[in-house]
């Protein structure tokens, strides 16, 4: 059977067609359900990072190395691969086979 979605849609019977805003939001949020973290009893929460955390009094320490002497970096997804993934070589830009395809 095909179904008509520009047809006005039909409220339950337990539901007022004049119910205000405010209400469904409060209805909302009474029935929402908070999301849980599983977290093992011996982690602590400073593992955990929260979206929007302030990580700005951290610091990260990461060795980076140069570019070495066989490795060189493609000009159209900027990351640094290997002389045998090397599809072609044009005005000095190197470009790797992945984005030459």
């Amino acid at each position: 059977m095909a179904t008509d979605y520009d047809e006005p849609r039909v409220r339950p019977e337990d539901q007022p067609a004049n119910e205000s805003l405010e209400a469904i939001q409060a209805q909302r949020s009474a029935t929402t359900q908070t999301a849980l973290i599983d977290v093992e009893d011996g982690e602590t929460a400073e593992g955990i990072d929260l979206p929007g955390a302030d990580l700005s009094h951290e610091e990260l320490l990461i060795q980076v190395i140069p570019e070495q002497e066989d490795e060189f970096t493609c000009m159209s997804c900027f990351l640094v691969h290997h002389r045998s993934q090397l599809a072609r070589e044009k005005n000095g830009d190197k470009y790797c086979t992945e984005c030459e395809g």
